[in-house]
């Protein structure tokens, strides 16, 4: 981690506020995922996204940031993430996209993404959206007062390479987030536990995992936001913005603050621990 990182502390009111944007994003994705189809274009899926984030009083927050011209980001394929919706880009059935969205609220933050199968997709596919989304609600359940920030990102790491060969992306990480979108401190998906900053309560991060079934390997296009893989294997995405409460996690970006997903790792951690 660099030095001289100042990380925000919240008020329990102002993490309140987050929380309002949190469901706002969460609602507009399940919304997003249930729109996902054959022949739907990234475009309008952006529009569906902007409509539902206004109608709940909310401002997208990607919308204009460093001059980015949508309210989402569609990101099909061997597109990793910050994919431009495109009238052009029609979903097409085995397809998977990943759906990053942002949003306002008195000031406030909540940013979280998904990756969507589109039709039928192969089983390969399949496991990998598992296996991306796994990683980030191992990474979450690591978000504890007290502990570490390198353990959320080496929890991330290990839960991706305990079912295969996979490739996390180095290059972008997740971050802090509260009255900006990207503040400090950087989240990486790979790290070392023990080492980082401290957790407190009032942090509030976006832990989110990026998987590809090829090499680490990115590139940048023409566009200069789109970030595909170098070898033109597929990636997924999951996030969740995640507060630091003295209680543990709460998912913000959760529609039920996380319950079920930090749930499940409750139980896997349970079924691991050997009898005595």
């Amino acid at each position: 981690m660099r030095r001289g990182m100042s990380i925000e502390i919240k008020t329990p009111e102002q993490i309140a506020v987050m929380r309002e944007a949190g469901l706002v994003v969460a609602r507009t994705l399940r919304i997003l995922a249930g729109a996902v189809r054959p022949g739907v274009t990234t475009a309008e899926l952006d529009e569906i996204a902007e409509a539902e984030i206004r109608g709940a009083g909310a401002t997208p927050s990607f919308k204009g940031y460093h001059g980015y011209p949508a309210t989402i980001c569609t990101s099909v394929n061997e597109e990793i993430v910050h994919g431009i919706p495109s009238r052009r880009r029609s979903l097409r059935d085995g397809d998977i996209v990943s759906i990053d969205c942002g949003a306002i609220v008195g000031g406030w933050h909540g940013d979280a993404a998904l990756t969507v199968g589109v039709g039928t997709i192969s089983a390969e596919h399949a496991r990998l959206l598992e296996v991306c989304e796994t990683a980030l609600w191992r990474g979450l359940a690591r978000a504890q007062a007290g502990g570490r920030l390198g353990d959320i990102s080496h929890a991330v790491e290990t839960s991706v390479g305990r079912p295969g060969r996979y490739g996390i992306v180095e290059e972008y990480t997740g971050h802090g987030i509260g009255s900006a979108m990207h503040m400090d401190p950087p989240v990486p998906n790979y790290g070392r536990p023990g080492h980082g900053p401290r957790l407190r309560p009032g942090m509030a991060l976006a832990v989110e995992p990026m998987v590809m079934l090829g090499g680490p390997e990115t590139v940048l296009l023409d566009d200069e936001w789109t970030v595909v893989t170098a070898d033109g294997s597929w990636a997924a995405h999951f996030e969740h913005t995640v507060a630091i409460t003295p209680d543990g996690p709460w998912v913000l970006t959760a529609e039920d603050g996380g319950g079920s997903g930090l749930g499940d790792t409750r139980e896997e951690d349970t079924e691991r621990v050997p009898p005595t």
